[in-house]
């Protein structure tokens, strides 16, 4: 399946990473000599993307001066100066302005490293598994061994056909969210027009058996704290050698 269009998310305050985020938005503090948000919109043009939605809202000037002068993407900017809108509904705000398509959807302080020239990427193989026949949603995941910077806190357990459902302790094949979705922009139509936690659809589709993911070949960096950016750093280092 060719996805041309995606939204990423990046309105978030990142808390977490004060005091640098005072001065400046989460997204584009460096790791390894690129903005977090960089990794992202880097893996979405690799794998064919066109057009991006991006949500700004803390910084937001700053993340507007950086995303006109990306040069691989054509940006759209969903605005949430006025008022944050959480992960759904900033999400659904954004997916308004591309349409009804089948659409990427990335975290900008999330990103993994691994992909490979010579074989499959991993937002290749997340839009060759989608099926919306049998899918609201499919999820990238990642065994909590493959990742640097996790608080250890498991998301879904994923079965042998692929399903996922809430961690529950003692699951088989316990795994985290890698920050990266494929859906259709329809699956949000009846949103409201107010924040709200994605985690609502989430639990929705797997009520119908209909949130399935896709296990990440690679390795999965997060970024919460000041001090978590040199442990990225280290691993991007060896796992780059």
């Amino acid at each position: 399946m060719k996805i041309t269009d995606a939204m990423v998310l990046a309105a978030g305050l990142g808390t977490r990473l004060r005091p640098i985020t005072d001065s400046i938005p989460k997204p584009l503090v460096k790791v390894g000599g690129k903005a977090m948000i960089e990794y992202a919109l880097d893996l979405l043009a690799d794998a064919g993307v066109e057009r991006v939605v991006v949500n700004v809202h803390h910084h937001a000037e700053q993340m507007i001066g950086y995303l006109e002068s990306y040069p691989r993407l054509q940006v759209i900017i969903s605005d949430e100066q006025a008022g944050l809108m959480n992960s759904g509904g900033g999400l659904a705000k954004g997916l308004r302005l591309l349409g009804d398509a089948t659409v990427f959807v990335m975290n900008a302080d999330l990103f993994w490293i691994g992909d490979k020239h010579d074989r499959e990427s991993n937002l290749d193989r997340l839009a060759n598994f989608f099926d919306p026949t049998r899918m609201d949603m499919a999820l990238l995941c990642v065994d909590p061994g493959h990742t640097t910077g996790h608080s250890g806190k498991n998301d879904f357990n994923l079965d042998e056909q692929g399903r996922l459902t809430r961690h529950r302790p003692g699951d088989l094949h316990p795994v985290v969210y890698a920050g990266a979705i494929i859906m259709n922009t329809s699956l949000l139509n009846d949103a409201p027009p107010d924040a709200f936690n994605l985690n609502i659809y989430f639990d929705r589709a797997i009520a119908k058996g209909r949130l399935f993911g896709l296990t990440l070949d690679g390795h999965w960096i997060t970024v919460g704290t000041p001090e978590a950016i040199g442990e990225a750093e280290s691993a991007i280092r060896r796992l780059q050698d």
